[in-house]
């Protein structure tokens, strides 16, 4: 519709326009037609093609073509339609102008608004930028405030530490002035009372005037306690001084910080009583180990019989763990009950007592006293020093007339293991008195052996009175003893004394064999010879390990004199068969086997001998061997031996018959079959 009024418009005005035209062309006007001259040089008329071609595609236009519309009545028409909507739309209009005009009222209300939203607008953002000032102002000063604030605190903490150090409250004086020394309460004041006096002489030192304000009160709180832990102290250490004291518990009793105090702050008084605790323990000690050692030695045996000086027995058991760290001996319940100890047990409880005191002693003083090293050192030999040389003087006088050299050894080495046990305490307050103990003993147990050494070396075999095959007196004192000590010196080896006793040793068999000589026979000096090794071998396989060289010499010694005296048993009986079989394998090694041609008669004999009397001489070697030797495990063995060695020689024997200058001979036949021979030997074995 729109489009068809249009047209009708155009087609109105194109008179008007074609006469305008006319009259302009007519008057020579110069008509400028853009786009639409067609005169023009640039019309493109494929344009123009395009545009109708647009419109003729339009549906109005095609419908209005196709039904042959007249295109003036059709303008009228659309201009009669436009004048309907003009005026429907004026009618609109007035009928709606109340609504319009509200519409009006409220559009220029809402300007109103929001000009004066606008203005509050600009107002607050004109606000905002003076609150943004604002802030910053505050937060500067925000910053100011808290550096003054940290400032105050830290002034604060440092005056109010000041002011605690400083101030002396009632509570303290009260407590220092009327408390026990005792009460846990005193203790604490005293603590605080040791502070606020370090505390006084730091600020005194920065010139603090307020330190004069509180001097004199703790002069004075510092002077009365003092007094009362000097009059405390010595108390306890004069308690100390009452007979049958356990002085344990009173020394358990004084506190470390009382001398520390008295240290700090009054060194003459922390001198008077360190001086009146040494002298006063020096004297208990003395007198207390002085006692106990007069009345130990009352328990001790006489030594009636000079045989337990070599002879180790249960005498061992006091270097053991259960005996060594044991209870100590009490004189009194021990001589009541009639019990005697040997020195070697009295000498254990005697040092294991000073150990033990002397331990506690020494810690005591390192931490009552606050001394490490030397100055503890020399504060424990102030208070024990008298004691040591009662003990060093008393060991003197008894190492000089002993002649027990077990006691003696043992002593020694109940000292090297009370040294150990020191030394795992971590005490070192004793390690020269110990070394002073071995001086005395190393060199008295040396000279023991030396002098028994001398013995044996100065002992005349015929000056020994009536001698027999069995193991002599000195031979089994030696072993006694020479296993006493192995055994000993197994856990902590001396070569001085393994030198001491292989020269001891040298001269037992150097001795021995003296002895062996005085008899007239070889049989009888061998029985001698086999008796005492053996017996000796036993005792010290007893004690001494296998390994050692005392048990391998004279295991040497034995197996040789048996063997020698095998071939002086199987002589009697045998010894014309073996020295044949000796001659023959002789002969046979040098090549003179034709030589054994002409002992056919000797053959015979030995052969026929051997047949008919080897029984009956088994039979007297064995009683024979069973009478010659006093230990039947070593007859035992000896007889075996003896029997094997004759089964070795009579198979020898065999051997040489069968050699081809006597493989011919006829009384080979006779020989004895050798199972049938160690058949009937193992009947003559003793059984025990």
């Amino acid at each position: 519709m729109a489009a068809m009024g249009t047209e009708d418009e155009e087609r109105r005005r194109r008179p008007g326009d074609a006469e305008d035209e006319e009259g302009q062309s007519e008057e020579g006007l110069p008509l400028n037609l853009g786009d639409l001259d067609l005169t023009s040089d640039e019309f493109i008329l494929d344009e123009v093609d395009s545009h109708i071609q647009a419109n003729l595609e339009d549906a109005l236009v095609q419908e209005a073509l196709r039904t042959g519309v007249d295109l003036r009545q059709y303008s009228k028409q659309v201009e009669l339609e436009l004048q309907q909507i003009e005026s429907a739309s004026i009618k609109d209009y007035i009928k709606e102008s109340k609504n319009i005009a509200s519409l009006h009222t409220q559009i220029t209300a809402c300007d109103a608004v929001l000009e004066r939203m606008e203005s509050m607008l600009s107002a607050f953002q004109s606000d905002l930028s003076s609150i943004s000032c604002e802030i910053q102002t505050l937060q500067e000063q925000s910053v100011a405030m808290n550096v003054r604030l940290r400032n105050r605190q830290a002034v604060r903490g440092r005056l109010s530490q000041l002011v605690d150090e400083l101030v002396v409250p009632n509570v303290m004086i009260s407590t220092i002035l009327e408390a026990p020394v005792t009460e846990q309460g005193f203790l604490e004041q005293l603590h605080e009372l040791n502070t606020k006096i370090g505390a006084v002489k730091e600020q005194a030192f920065r010139e603090t005037m307020a330190c004069a304000d509180v001097a004199d009160v703790l002069d004075k709180l510092k002077a009365k306690a003092v007094a009362k832990i000097r009059e405390f102290i010595l108390q306890k250490v004069y308690s100390f001084r009452k007979p049958m004291t356990n002085y344990q518990i009173p020394q358990n009793a004084l506190l470390k910080f009382f001398y520390q105090f008295l240290l700090g702050h009054e060194r003459s008084v922390a001198k008077e009583v360190r001086d009146e605790y040494v002298e006063t323990m020096s004297k208990i000690y003395l007198s207390y180990f002085k006692s106990y050692t007069s009345r130990l030695m009352k328990v001790q045996p006489s030594l009636r019989n000079r045989n337990t000086v070599f002879t180790l027995g249960n005498r061992g058991s006091v270097i053991g763990g259960a005996e060594l760290e044991g209870p100590i001996i009490v004189p009194h319940t021990a001589q009541k009950s009639d019990v005697r100890y040997p020195f070697e047990s009295l000498f254990r409880s005697q040092h294991y007592a000073l150990l033990d005191n002397s331990c506690r002693e020494f810690l005591f003083l390192c931490d009552f006293f606050l001394v490490t090293g030397t100055p503890a050192q020399d504060l424990f030999n102030a208070v024990m020093g008298k004691t040591l040389a009662m003990f060093l003087k008393h060991m003197d006088a008894y190492v000089s007339d002993s002649y027990d050299s077990i006691a003696v050894f043992l002593c020694i080495h109940i000292v090297l293991r009370f040294k150990a046990i020191v030394a795992k305490r971590n005490v070192p307050a004793i390690d020269k008195y110990w070394d002073a103990l071995l001086e005395l003993l190393w060199p008295r147990f040396e000279h023991i052996l030396e002098l028994n050494i001398q013995s044996i070396q100065n002992t005349d075999p015929q000056k020994l009175g009536f001698l027999d095959s069995r193991p002599h007196y000195i031979t089994r004192r030696y072993a006694e003893f020479s296993s006493a000590i192995v055994s000993i010196n197994q856990t902590f080896p001396h070569d001085r004394t393994l030198t001491l006793l292989g020269q001891l040793q040298a001269e037992v068999e150097n001795f021995v064999l003296r002895v062996a000589a005085e008899f007239s026979s070889r049989k009888e000096q061998l029985v001698f010879l086999i008796n005492n090794y053996d017996m000796m071998l036993g005792v010290l396989m007893e004690r001494a390990v296998e390994e050692s060289k005392e048990v391998e010499g004279f295991q040497q010694l034995l197996n040789a004199r048996t063997q020698e005296f095998i071939e002086e048993l199987l002589a009697p009986g045998f010894g014309g068969m073996i020295a044949f079989v000796k001659e023959a394998e002789a002969l046979a090694e040098r090549g003179q086997l034709e030589r054994l041609r002409g002992e056919e008669a000797r053959v015979t004999q030995l052969v026929r001998g051997f047949a008919g009397t080897w029984k009956a001489a088994v039979e007297a070697l064995s009683q024979d061997v069973m009478r010659s030797f006093t230990n039947f495990k070593n007859g035992t063995s000896i007889i075996q031996g003896a029997l094997t060695q004759l089964i070795q020689y009579y198979h020898r024997f065999h051997k040489v018959l069968a050699l081809p200058p006597l493989k011919a001979l006829p009384v080979r036949s006779e020989l004895i079959n050798i199972h049938h021979l160690m058949v009937e030997v193992k009947k003559h074995k003793p059984n025990f």
